[in-house]
């Protein structure tokens, strides 16, 4: 039999939770709810840690940029999930579905190094805490970041081109939500095993190389933290670093499970109900467990929100909070680059090097209760 050519298909139906009314039912108002959250709660960081002040330190710029990953990751897919709950025609274009697969590739791929990066921040704030602005620089962050981001849309680009490019014959069924690269790979009659070979080699430098990484760093923080003597900071610490594992461990932990377990032909319901649990579950949960919690993210968020309501009353509501326009991006940038100065000159004594983490460094929810005890 020819193969036929990828370029002649049109487009796919993705049969996502088709044969479970049920489910379909269920799903759409939860996945609703947990997109919403998403998008307030990652929205809700950003503009506080770009408008305080005191968030303008490393910490919070990769948590913006986190939040704003979560927001496009989530948007790759969730809308267009959304109404095929509700539709029986749940078809997407070839070009769609490659842009799709492409865009969850990259966002997804960028997450698992940001989170490593992201403990090995709050390794250096806990265990070198002195040493902190200087190892931390503004360049360094910057450096991270981005590569993050390069690295995770490069490796995207190349496995979703792999991909497309095999000749898809037979039925075009997708049997998922979305163009997971895996469903797709599953209607190929060529010869996959090129695709495959880039798959696993990027799973295991994105999944079990980054996580082994982020349980050093816990393990080198909760050894740190240890040495406190007072029992309510050890107990203060360790919840919040649970807390912090918890988020990871489930993120990993089903990222792991879809992409490094033995391949199969068969579709299962349970790889879908996994794809929900690290693609819409997980982002949700992001900012609750490393912001919303933080005494310090909320009493910034109270005072944005008193600034907002401010300006509305003296200014009216057609004036905006600034007259120019920023991205995300961006705001975050300047904001972090003029802390980061002001940081590292503060003073070499170890109390003012203190009090500077203290106001700029609040790696774990209570740390500005437990840090002084090191002293001594």
């Amino acid at each position: 039999m020819e193969p036929v050519n990828s370029t002649e298909v049109s487009e796919f139906f993705l049969k996502g939770f088709s044969g479970y009314p049920a489910l379909e039912h269920l799903f759409f108002p939860l996945c609703s709810a947990m997109y919403l959250v998403t998008l307030l709660g990652n929205t809700g960081i950003v503009v506080v840690s770009v408008l305080d002040a005191r968030l303008h330190t490393p910490m919070y710029f990769f948590l913006g940029n986190l939040s704003i990953l979560d927001i496009c990751y989530t948007s790759t897919f969730v809308p267009l999930m959304l109404v095929h709950l509700l539709s029986a025609q749940k078809t997407i274009s070839f070009l769609g579905c490659a842009l799709q697969m492409c865009l969850s590739l990259s966002t997804g791929s960028t997450e698992c190094l940001l989170l490593a990066i992201m403990a090995y921040d709050r390794y250096l704030a806990i265990c070198q805490p002195l040493r902190y602005p200087v190892l931390m620089s503004h360049q360094l962050c910057w450096l991270l970041a981005g590569a993050a981001w390069v690295l995770g849309l490069c490796k995207s680009v190349t496995e979703t081109v792999i991909a497309m490019r095999l000749p898809f014959c037979g039925h075009r069924v997708v049997s998922h939500f979305t163009c997971e690269i895996l469903a797709v790979l599953k209607l190929a009659c060529g010869d996959t095993s090129i695709s495959e070979v880039f798959l696993l080699v990027g799973a295991i430098l994105l999944l079990p190389v980054p996580l082994a990484f982020i349980c050093l760093s816990y393990t080198l923080i909760l050894a740190t933290t240890l040495r406190v003597p007072s029992a309510a900071g050890r107990h203060k610490a360790f919840s919040t670093c649970s807390a912090h594992l918890a988020v990871v461990m489930l993120f990993y932990g089903t990222v792991i499970f879809m992409y490094m377990k033995p391949k199969s032909k068969e579709a299962h319901i349970s790889d879908e109900v996994f794809t929900v649990l690290y693609a819409v579950v997980t982002p949700m949960l992001n900012p609750v467990i490393y912001s919303l919690k933080n005494k310090e993210v909320k009493e910034a968020a109270r005072k944005v929100w008193g600034r907002i309501q401010t300006s509305r009353q003296s200014f009216g509501p057609a004036l905006s909070i600034s007259p120019r326009i920023f991205t995300p991006a961006s705001l975050l940038a300047s904001r972090f680059q003029s802390c980061s100065s002001q940081s590292i000159l503060q003073g070499s004594s170890r109390g003012i090097f203190r009090k500077s983490l203290f106001d700029h460094v609040s790696v774990l929810a209570e740390i500005p209760e437990w840090l002084p005890e090191f002293s001594g």
